[in-house]
């Protein structure tokens, strides 16, 4: 049987807790976001880098968003074709069919996880952006626009919309951290490149987010935010869909047959 791995599971929810608390000091309280924005702002033509430069924003915002868009849509293709499989037994299907369907019946699960969990961490971003109604440095008094700034516990409004704000967390960034999905698909099946699906997923997030950094759309910590939030969210539905089995033997392992008795 699997046995509940206490380690493993402190160090996914202990890490990104004291991540937090790292940012939640440094940026939110020591001011470490404004220093950062204030460096990249020109106060002579109060304009950040490339934020009017159509070709930055095409690049870096409007296409770099198929990435992750294509990943969920795929996911909800596979889930959807998971299902024929129901009506459709692979066994009486023609044999050139039968092969996929079995396959689209083994990673079901995997398929609605992706879907499930993009879908939970997109909507934990919104709930947090509409309940904190954060504006973007752009907006704010400090960098031209009309908004006072405010930090997100200053206006945090648990049942209701906080306001017309939409900044914090980072949206851009969380689409590039939803990826992270696809690590916990893979840790559960045990795949060589687990690790690799993580890191790219962070780095994905962290570019998107930084991006938005440099044309004075975000903070700083707001990518880092939004890389706490999605990984949270995400692990606990890949805890409730996955079950031990996140940590457990993988699903392609069979069990071992028992030693023959000598005697």
């Amino acid at each position: 049987m699997n046995r509940f791995d206490a380690r493993f599971y402190l160090i996914k929810f202990g890490t990104p807790l004291l991540l937090a608390l790292l940012v939640f000091v440094l940026f939110d309280l020591a001011g470490l976001d404004i220093t950062i924005s204030n460096w990249l702002y020109n106060p002579l033509d109060h304009t950040f880098p490339f934020e009017h430069n159509r070709l930055f924003e095409n690049i870096t915002h409007r296409w770099a968003r198929i990435i992750p868009n294509w990943v969920g849509e795929l996911a909800i293709v596979g889930a959807m074709l998971s299902l024929i499989p129901l009506v459709l037994k692979p066994e009486r299907a023609p044999a050139r069919i039968a092969g996929p369907l079995q396959w689209l019946t083994r990673y079901r699960l995997d398929f609605f996880f992706v879907v499930v969990a993009f879908a939970i961490a997109t909507g934990v971003i919104h709930y947090l952006k509409s309940h904190t109604s954060i504006y973007c440095p752009v907006e704010t008094t400090l960098y031209g626009g009309d908004m006072p700034r405010q930090e997100w516990y200053e206006n945090f409004n648990l049942l209701h919309e906080a306001g017309a704000g939409r900044c914090w967390p980072g949206g851009h960034a969380s689409g590039g951290f939803t990826l992270v999905a696809l690590y916990f698909v893979a840790l559960r099946y045990r795949w060589r490149h687990a690790s690799t699906l993580f890191w790219a997923s962070m780095i994905l997030g962290c570019i998107y987010g930084t991006t938005r950094v440099v044309q004075g759309w975000h903070f700083m910590s707001h990518t880092f935010w939004a890389g706490i939030f999605v990984w949270l969210s995400t692990l606990l539905t890949a805890m409730a869909f996955y079950g031990h089995t996140l940590r457990g033997r993988s699903p392609e392992t069979k069990a071992a047959k028992p030693a023959l008795n000598p005697a």
